[in-house]
């Protein structure tokens, strides 16, 4: 497994609206995440903002999650709104109480940063039944968009990761090109 990060010289695509909900719409983000005023989440490689600014606004509080300061500068020159924190640090050492959060979200970065100590950690900041809700790009996808596959995970071996950690796992699907998994904490 390759980690890597997402190249900011690129980070204009991030905000390309048509291509970015080809794999994952706001509509069914929001279906998803089933984001609510009272809720607490962070988006766990936010980049620019794209998916983060799709939930902020029905959720009480959302950090934006990115180990780029950079990603975090253009987010800024975008416009960060009022409910959103930005928060630089990586998925394996994440400034959070025990217990803080009630959704952590991953879209199209699971495989940049998730290892057992990611999800170890993951979990260590999601409340009782809190959920981990991911959609990434699939292993055994067709391989027309995304990273190389060899940088990503098959579904199972996400499920595994995830269920390691101590997560149940809800919902589990496939689709030609990324995978859907939601996880809460047992």
């Amino acid at each position: 497994m390759g980690f890597h990060t997402f190249d900011v010289d690129r980070a204009d695509a991030l905000e390309d609206a048509a291509e970015r909900y080809r794999f994952c719409s706001r509509e069914e983000l929001h279906a998803l995440v089933a984001p609510h005023e009272g809720m607490t989440l962070a988006d766990l490689g936010s980049g620019t903002g794209f998916y983060t600014d799709a939930l902020a606004p029905h959720a009480g509080m959302v950090y934006a999650i990115d180990v780029q300061s950079a990603m975090h500068d253009r987010y800024r020159e975008k416009g960060v709104p009022d409910s959103v924190e930005l928060v630089e640090a990586e998925a394996g050492d994440l400034p959070f109480a025990a217990a803080a959060l009630d959704t952590v979200v991953s879209t199209m970065t699971f495989h940049e940063f998730a290892d057992s100590d990611a999800l170890a950690e993951v979990a260590r900041v999601l409340r009782p039944g809190g959920r981990l809700v991911t959609v990434d790009w699939d292993r055994d996808g067709a391989g027309v968009a995304g990273p190389p596959r060899d940088e990503t995970y098959a579904i199972g071996d996400a499920i595994a990761l995830q269920t390691d950690a101590g997560f149940a796992i809800e919902r589990a699907e496939t689709r030609p090109e990324t995978y859907v998994t939601v996880a809460r904490l047992d």
